[in-house]
């Protein structure tokens, strides 16, 4: 682990590796319950684009059972993990009804290995990092049985440090992309998370220069291409900005770049009829899996990318002179979009509305230094069109699956990785039920980050699906002060029901963070849905 950089070990006791790691100087953190440790991890491997894979350890039993949504969370969301459970005893591990980890976790896993010898130690930890940087990124499962932790591995130790093996598509196949691009009267770029694993941001930015071609991104793509650009169209998911769902319908060619193309709720649902679709993936088992591929291109998203600017570069002499329309119809969509929008960012009511929260929020802070990501349901849906990003991986998005309480795992793990980043989760009343009480995590291990809490005192989302629950039995009810909870913890707390109050308020939590103190702030907000819910349109006040 040391050799492969490791600096922080996520756990829950009990579990030897954690004295063991602390005599190597790596620095155990240990959580309140395990779905954090693992989201700290997760950002650990996210933020450092698995040049650092973020490890976990859990105790036996208990620990590895609560352990399972999490790693599926990241197995959904193809994240790089190294997941070491302890293990019952090899005499023992076979009977009922003891929880076998390596045999439940085969599903949410890239490979699942029990070591059970110490011959078996070197070779596995080689494997398993390997198997999660390499690929479609994902979590590894070893598990270590109890009776071998004090046997002695062999001496000499030799191990050499793995690393990302790097493929690249056919030239051929390349340049008939690029062809179809050009060709194209209206073609599209979809960014995903690929481009962020590959560091491929800079040749992304200068393909489109040269192509002059609008831009989207799914949610984890999200920060991959600058939202400030004048080709920028923002991150679709359940909500995305009207000038995205208008290109996604309109457009006769479409390049997925680092992108699964996944059919998902919480995604783009790209229409086929007439379109084209270009595909690259590092994994050979996104192609034709939801939309009829055309043109695979199969292979790391930075050498992809090099090749088509290089195929592109021999095809165009001069600027192609599309650059100043395509950017006039976004800029104009916008526009139309935020005459609409603008009375609900700017409001003045109360209860607060969500959205004028995020653009004071997006005021107050430095946007490109700056690490913020959402929770499930309605901060999601609220944040994707509004939070304009500039700088790469400086928004953690996610959506394949949507456990309830991700964000803030996310945004501690984020600051780990990035101590000099103001690191922002913004959830819900629901979400903080389910993972809460590890803000206390983020005071007693001095990870000073900013948590964003929109109360509103109710499951807002489920208000038509539980109506008559609703109504008999306040089923979709929630309580709570959590200004005051945040202050019990240690940290700092502040609750704010005027709009006058939230800059005011979000100065004094940023200033907290800065001084080394997590900070909460809770918004009383209200319950009016307002953004277009589960569906694949752009955000519209009338539905």
């Amino acid at each position: 682990m040391k050799r492969e950089g490791t600096d922080h070990l996520l756990a829950y006791p009990v579990n030897p590796l954690t004295e063991s790691c602390a005599a190597k100087d790596i620095r155990p953190i240990i959580v309140r319950q395990e779905r954090i440790g693992i989201h700290m991890a997760d950002a650990i491997s996210r933020m450092t684009q698995a040049d650092k894979v973020g490890c976990f350890c859990m105790q036996v039993g208990p620990g590895v059972e609560n352990s399972f949504g999490a790693v599926a969370q990241a197995y959904s969301e193809g994240v790089p993990l190294i997941v070491m459970p302890g293990g019952y005893p090899r005499n023992e591990s076979w009977q009922q009804p003891y929880f076998n980890a390596a045999l439940n976790f085969q599903h949410v896993t890239k490979h699942t290995e029990t070591v059970t010898t110490p011959e078996m130690v070197v070779p596995a930890m080689r494997r398993a990092f390997t198997q999660a940087r390499n690929g479609r990124p994902g979590p590894v499962l070893l598990e270590f049985p109890g009776d071998i932790w004090n046997l002695q591995v062999p001496e000499p130790i030799e191990y050499t440090p793995t690393r990302r093996v790097l493929s690249a598509p056919h030239t051929q196949d390349v340049e008939r992309a690029v062809e179809a691009l050009l060709k194209a009267k209206r073609p599209l770029l979809y960014v995903g998370q690929g481009v962020h694993y590959a560091k491929a941001w800079p040749e992304l930015l200068e393909f489109v220069e040269l192509m002059e071609i609008p831009v989207c991104t799914s949610l984890e793509g999200k920060s991959a291409f600058p939202e400030t650009h004048p080709l920028a169209l923002g991150a679709g998911g359940p909500s995305m900005p009207l000038a995205l769902w208008r290109h996604v319908q309109d457009a006769d060619v479409i390049c997925g770049l680092g992108a699964s193309f996944t059919a998902t709720g919480f995604g783009i649902r790209f229409p086929t009829q007439g379109k084209t679709f270009i595909h690259n993936t590092v994994d050979p088992v996104d192609v034709n899996k939801n939309i009829p591929t055309e043109h695979a291109l199969i292979g790391d998203s930075k050498l992809t990318l090099a090749m088509m600017i290089e195929a592109a570069k021999d095809r165009i002499r001069r600027p192609r002179g599309l650059k100043a329309k395509r950017a006039k119809l976004i800029a104009d969509q916008r526009a139309e979009w935020l005459k609409t929008w603008n009375a609900y960012l700017q409001s003045n009511d109360t209860p607060i509305s969500p959205y004028r929260v995020i653009a004071e929020l997006a005021a107050q802070v430095d946007v490109p230094n700056t690490i913020i990501t959402h929770d499930a349901g309605s901060p999601r849906d609220e944040l994707i069109p509004f939070w304009q990003t500039e700088a790469p991986h400086t928004y953690i998005g996610w959506g394949k699956t949507t456990q309830l309480g991700y964000g803030l795992g996310l945004a501690m793990g984020a600051k780990l990785a990035h101590p000099d980043k103001l690191c922002i989760n913004m959830w819900g009343d629901a979400a903080i039920g389910m993972t809460g009480m590890d803000f206390e995590t983020a005071v007693r291990c001095e990870i000073p980050i900013l948590s964003i809490i929109n109360n509103n005192f109710a499951m807002a989302m489920e208000f038509e699906v539980m109506e008559l629950s609703r109504k008999k039995y306040n089923s979709t009810d929630i309580s709570g002060n959590y200004a005051e909870f945040a202050q019990a913890m240690g940290g700092h707390g502040e609750r704010v029901t005027d709009p006058g109050e939230i800059t005011h308020a979000l100065v004094r939590a940023i200033r907290a963070t800065k001084e080394g103190k997590p900070a909460m702030v809770e918004f009383i907000t209200t319950q009016d849905k307002i953004y277009s819910k589960f569906t694949n349109r752009h955000v519209d006040a009338h539905d």
